[in-house]
């Protein structure tokens, strides 16, 4: 089993998940609503200096299932591609 990390700005978080549905990946998932932190795209603090917050998604799956998931959120990220959006596989 491979663990796939999405990290992403809350802003986009509706169009991963559509991209997801399209592929037919991440159905079963842990999600973290808000999440702080400074990235290559810059911090994400949820204060007035940073407003912005990301969010997380955590999918246990097989490697077809973890290069699906990829394909979707490159999608995504060239559509947005100042919106700090990444994924990782372990």
């Amino acid at each position: 089993m491979i663990r796939v990390e999405i990290v992403a700005n809350h802003s986009v978080e509706e169009n991963i998940t559509d991209a997801l549905k399209a592929e037919g990946a991440g159905k079963y998932y842990t999600k973290y609503p808000s999440i702080f932190g400074a990235g290559s795209s810059g911090p994400r603090m949820g204060d007035a200096v940073w407003p912005e917050i990301n969010f997380a998604m955590v999918i246990w799956c097989e490697e077809d299932e973890a290069r699906a998931i990829v394909r979707a959120v490159e999608r995504v990220k060239q559509q947005f591609p100042d919106e700090g959006i990444k994924v990782f596989g372990v």
